[in-house]
């Protein structure tokens, strides 16, 4: 009789595990970073969403930024896609159009206390279509002017920082800033466009800025926008300081803004953290407006759900989990949320130790005013439809008007 009870407990326990395994859940994600503090934190947040979800296991998978897309891409083709990802702003338009990301809003508003009103309607413009909601931004880094106090210091000029809070940061001041500080520093640049890559791979970053300053944009609704008159305003006056002025870096020329070789440049937040070694008094500052007002532009990445993924149902719960109130906060140490409660916490704005509060506050107000950096499904081969006709742009003695005309006429076609 002992014997054949302890048989039928073993395969009780037996059938017991096996459900259970079969009742566990692996999530895979995909993400770009290999940054310990950053995984330190995703796996966490994956902890207590365990704690809640005992059977659910979350694995990150780290894909190299430069080749993340395409990857995903293969990924995806191949009938394999992660559960969950990280996807890049430029990425979205492809994978909405083509149907491949599942529709978040039914399970974010039916998570109890998600709130999903609490995000900012521009962050979320690149990732709702109607009530449709392919993603979820957990990074909203707004582009900001980095600005070098000592070189403003010794033109005897106020900075962009003062300027701004005064009214007086516009287009027309930051030509006349950035000519005084090249007079005023000879060898060095007034502006560096972002990355040092204007000319080239952050051609679209460098006419972004401006040409929103006039009220304009580089493509919107399918049609070219760099023909438009308050696009053509903005790059000739980038022109005239390329060429006429020689304050901003020319083709061809470094002009590092890290080391202390331009009075200012164009980036995200995240570069605050090269800046303790940069070796001059340095600050941040809002973009100039123009005509156009205040535009802000923003870069982004959000989280999506694969619709063809194997655990959707789970993926998408965990996507409500790790973009609640209190886990955006967390994240916020590293991302610039897109939660306005968030944005608006003395947490969030006291919380950088290399940027003051003041300064943490242009952050948080141009997250909640800026639009996202324009998407299309085919963006790489508007790039490479560009980049002939920008070189073209790009030269002392250039027809600027004519150039302009050509950037259309080749990106036309693809967008």
């Amino acid at each position: 009789m002992r014997t054949a009870l302890a048989g039928i407990a073993a395969s009780a326990l037996a059938l017991l595990m096996s459900t259970s395994a079969a009742l566990a859940v692996d999530l895979r994600m995909t993400v770009w970073t290999g940054s310990e503090a950053h995984l330190k934190m995703l796996n966490a947040i994956a902890e207590s969403f365990k704690a809640k979800n005992p059977d659910v296991n979350v694995k990150f998978e780290t894909v190299p930024v430069n080749d993340y897309t395409q990857k995903l891409t293969f990924q995806v083709a191949g009938g394999n896609p992660p559960d969950v990802a990280w996807m890049m702003e430029d990425a979205a338009p492809a994978f909405e159009n083509a149907k491949l990301l599942m529709d978040l809003g039914p399970t974010l508003k039916a998570t109890e206390g998600y709130d999903f009103s609490d995000f900012s309607q521009p962050a979320m413009g690149l990732w709702q279509q109607g009530e449709t909601v392919y993603g979820i931004p957990f990074s909203t880094s707004p582009f900001l002017i980095y600005y070098n106090k000592d070189m403003f210091d010794k033109a005897g000029l106020e900075d962009p920082q003062q300027l701004a809070a005064k009214g007086e940061w516009n287009m027309d001041k930051f030509q006349e800033v950035s000519k005084k500080l090249v007079e005023a520093n000879p060898g060095k640049w007034g502006f560096e466009f972002k990355d040092g890559e204007g000319y080239a791979s952050r051609m679209t970053h460098a006419f972004l800025p401006p040409i929103r300053a006039y009220g304009g944009d580089i493509w919107s609704n399918k049609q070219c926008g760099f023909d438009k008159p308050e696009a053509v305003k903005a790059i000739k006056q980038l022109h005239d300081m390329v060429f006429k002025d020689k304050s901003i870096v020319p083709p061809g020329t470094q002009g590092d803004y890290f080391s202390g070789n331009s009075a200012m440049t164009v980036n995200q937040i995240s570069r605050a953290s090269k800046m303790p070694e940069a070796g001059f008094k340095w600050g941040i500052a809002p973009l100039p407006t123009g005509p156009g007002g205040e535009s802000p532009v923003i870069g982004q990445a959000a989280l999506v759900v694969f619709a063809k993924g194997k655990n959707t149902k789970v993926a998408a719960e965990f996507v409500a989990h790790m973009t609640s109130k209190e886990n955006v906060a967390t994240m916020a140490q590293f991302f610039p949320p897109a939660r306005k409660s968030v944005l608006q916490a003395p947490a969030f704005i006291n919380g950088n130790k290399l940027i003051s509060p003041e300064m943490m506050k242009n952050v948080a107000a141009a997250i909640e005013k800026g639009r996202v950096v324009p998407g299309h499904e085919k963006a790489p081969q508007i790039l490479a439809a560009m980049m002939p006709r920008v070189d073209a742009l790009w030269k002392a003695d250039a027809n600027v008007d004519a150039a302009i005309k050509d950037i259309c006429t080749a990106i036309t076609p693809q967008l």
